[in-house]
């Protein structure tokens, strides 16, 4: 491939070695001809008002009203709610995490739910998680009060918000509205998401920050990738082709939203260095596409660099950012360590505050590691070989034999009701989500598909680093942060079970017609059972043969 060999150290070529390179490129792994260079680097998109917009606001606002619908009840504070709903108000009225009355047990719990908000001692507390999901939540407890409305609405804001970035990611994906709406509904109507959205823990904010920083690195994808395929048009005095662009917004503010996500739980470096590795391996084969000569070394310096910077070094310093407030707070946990102990060897050039700030990570990594918590054990504590089929659900919350014609069980029941908050994801899209990404793995790899490779790392990264901390115990609503990944995979699959819309004459396929039977099908049944399991996703009151009904197996009791 001569043509290939004349390359300007910028990494551009000249027309004439890029026009050859696309001859002899022109082809995928099976021998099939390929659409032109331009067409494969930057697809044409589908137009945003023939109802782009118009569907996208549509099933965003049902996962919204699904999600604000009674978001208040139950009026009680839900599982983990009891620290982070009330860390989230000592960050909002002091700046800093204070501890809180807890004799007898509960008391400090009942005096908020009472009205009364002076529960707070004047000791700081150990809080083992970063601050921006707390301060997330504090953001909805300043709006709407302290009450269970206003610790929840954050968590049902953005994971609403997170079905409409899915959507839009979807879209830009598969050059396809219909693919993307398809992906929001299913996100809509996922047990295990809706359940994260309409409590007030942190995993729904990390799930939200994650598909936004990959939102944003799919769109930058697009962005250069349009530059260069705009490029091969345009007259040039030197012949120059693919100018290569060393600041790249969309990166930046994927850096941005990476650190947001490592400052709400640490469990995002995984999926930060899974997508390091991807970006770059879209850039080398940007590269290649434009018989770019030596592409693997000029990427490493021209493009690993800078997305090193925009990415990882955005990333950090985000996440040092968030700790503003501990590090203005002299009375934050741990904040005196550095005045206290004296800096010895190359720590005496870091300031005090900060080596306080490192101390404190490192006893937040000790509770995480060390053998307390690896000696502890919960009856719901799951292990993570399991979470793609739902093997063990966690229970938040139940109200126990409820006696007939009591708290809403009909007097006709015949038997004891119970009510109860089961984060549950919708066992049918979880299962089609597993054998979909089976197939999403083998068009990554068999057909070098890129955008099934966006599926499978978000959804590896968020859940195979959990097994190295099987020993302590961990919990199924950690995979909320893989259930956009499923979708996205899922999504997918389905476009490719759809096939074409029109043949190159213009008339629907028949491939087509059966294509949209099948996956018509399969998302009014994963609707169907999303609407099944609705009472036991929230604290609907029900008879216990009802409530069996819907556990399908006994490792969900």
């Amino acid at each position: 491939m001569a043509g290939v060999t004349a390359v300007i150290e910028d990494g551009t070529v000249r027309r004439g070695d890029a026009a050859e390179a696309r001859e002899t490129l022109g082809r995928d792994v099976l021998g099939r001809r390929l659409p032109p260079l331009k067409e494969r680097l930057y697809p044409a998109m589908p137009k945003d008002f023939d109802g782009g917009w118009i569907a996208t606001v549509a099933i965003t606002a049902l996962a919204g009203f699904l999600r604000f619908w009674h978001l208040s009840t139950p009026v009680k504070f839900v599982f983990d709610e009891t620290y982070y709903a009330k860390d989230a108000f000592s960050l909002l009225k002091f700046g800093y995490a204070r501890q809180f009355i807890d004799q007898p047990e509960g008391a400090a719990d009942k005096a908020i739910l009472a009205g009364n908000l002076d529960v707070f001692k004047a000791t700081p507390s150990l809080t083992v998680h970063p601050e921006v999901g707390k301060w997330m939540i504090a953001a909805g407890e300043q709006l709407f009060g302290m009450n269970t409305f206003g610790w929840r609405f954050m968590p049902a804001l953005f994971g609403t918000l997170t079905v409409l970035l899915l959507i839009r990611t979807v879209r830009r994906m598969s050059r396809s509205t219909l693919i993307g709406c398809i992906a929001g509904l299913l996100l809509a109507v996922d047990g295990l998401h809706f359940v994260m959205s309409r409590v007030a823990l942190l995993d729904i904010f990390l799930a939200f920050w994650l598909v936004a920083a990959i939102s944003c690195l799919v769109a930058d994808r697009d962005w250069t990738r349009r530059r260069h395929a705009e490029s091969l048009d345009k007259p040039n005095p030197d012949g120059k082709v693919g100018r290569w662009l060393l600041i790249r917004p969309w990166r930046i503010l994927a850096g941005i939203c990476f650190g947001l996500a490592l400052g709400t739980k640490w469990s995002a470096v995984w999926v930060i260095a899974g997508f390091g590795i991807l970006v770059f391996a879209w850039d080398l084969g940007a590269r290649r596409a434009l018989g770019v000569r030596f592409a693997f070394v000029k990427s490493a310096l021209v493009d690993g660099i800078p997305a090193f910077l925009s990415i990882v070094l955005v990333a950090v310093v985000t996440y040092a950012a968030t700790w503003t407030g501990w590090l203005l707070h002299d009375n934050a946990y741990d904040h005196d360590y550095a005045s206290k102990n004296p800096a010895t060897g190359v720590m005496k050039v870091v300031p005090d505050d900060f080596r306080s700030l490192i101390h404190y990570h490192q006893e937040v990594l000790a509770f995480h590691t060390g053998d307390y918590i690896k000696n502890a054990t919960h009856p719901y504590q799951s292990h993570p070989a399991g979470w793609p089929i739902i093997a063990r659900p966690i229970g938040f919350d139940a109200v126990n034999d409820i006696k007939p014609g009591m708290q809403g069980c009909s007097p006709t029941a015949g038997q004891n009701c119970l009510s109860v908050i089961s984060a549950l994801g919708t066992p049918l899209l979880w299962w089609g989500g597993a054998l979909a990404l089976i197939a999403a793995l083998i068009l990554w790899l068999g057909q070098r598909d890129w955008r099934f490779g966006v599926a499978i790392v978000g959804y590896i990264t968020c859940w195979v680093p959990w097994f190295a901390f099987d020993d302590r115990p961990i919990f199924f609503f950690y995979a909320v942060t893989m259930i956009p990944f499923t979708v996205m995979a899922l999504a997918l699959v389905l476009g490719k079970i759809l096939g074409p819309a029109r043949t190159a004459f213009g008339q629907a396929t028949t491939r087509r017609l059966v294509g949209s039977a099948v996956v018509g099908a399969f998302v009014v049944l994963v609707v169907l059972n999303f609407a099944y399991i609705w009472p036991i996703l929230t604290d609907k009151v029900l008879p216990h043969s009802a409530w069996l009904s819907r556990m399908w197996f006994k490792s969900w009791i």
